[in-house]
C-alpha cells in the first residue's frame, strides 16, 4: 500500500517545499487555515509520535523552531498553533506536524471540522508564500 505522506515528504507528488533536511520535508498546506500554514513530514515512514527516533525528533523540533521564527517574521501572527494528530485522527497515516499562524479572536474550531467546504489555496498564492518563506528562512540561517 502506498503512503500519501511518504510520497509528499519525498516529493514524489508536487509540494511547495519551504525547508528540508535529511529527516524532514516542510511544505505549505494546500488547504491552509491561514497563509503560512506549514506541514512538517518525516521522510521515512513513521505513523505516530511515539515511533520517532532521536535524530528525526530532533530534526522536527529544529525545523519547527526555524519555521516559527520565519512565520512570525513574515506574517506577524498573534501566535502559532503547533499540533500533531495521532492515531485515528492522523488523516495522512504518516507523521506530520502542523504549524499554523493564528490571530486574535479567530476560532480554531473549524480547523478540526470536516463540515466546511474544502478550500484549496490558489497555486499562484502558494508559490508567492513559498518564495517569501524560503527567503525569510534563508535570512535566518545566514
Amino acid at each position: 500500500m502506498e503512503c500519501l505522506g511518504c510520497n509528499l515528504a519525498n516529493k514524489s507528488l508536487p509540494v511547495h517545499v519551504v525547508f528540508e533536511d535529511d529527516f524532514v520535508c516542510c511544505f505549505l498546506d494546500h488547504e491552509p487555515f491561514n497563509e503560512g500554514h506549514v506541514l512538517i513530514l518525516t521522510k521515512k515512514h513513521i505513523y505516530d509520535h511515539d515511533e520517532l527516533d532521536e535524530d528525526t525528533a530532533h530534526s522536527i523540533m529544529k525545523a519547527s523552531i526555524l519555521l516559527s521564527k520565519a512565520i512570525k517574521k513574515l506574517f506577524n501572527p498573534d501566535g502559532i498553533t503547533i499540533c500533531q494528530n495521532g492515531g485515528i485522527f492522523n488523516e495522512l497515516t504518516h507523521y506530520h506536524l502542523h504549524l499554523v499562524p493564528r490571530y486574535k479572536n479567530q476560532s480554531f474550531a473549524t480547523f478540526y471540522s470536516n463540515e466546511e467546504d474544502e478550500y484549496i489555496e490558489e497555486e499562484t498564492k502558494l508559490i508567492q508564500t513559498k518564495n517569501n518563506l524560503r527567503k525569510a528562512i534563508s535570512e535566518l540561517l545566514f
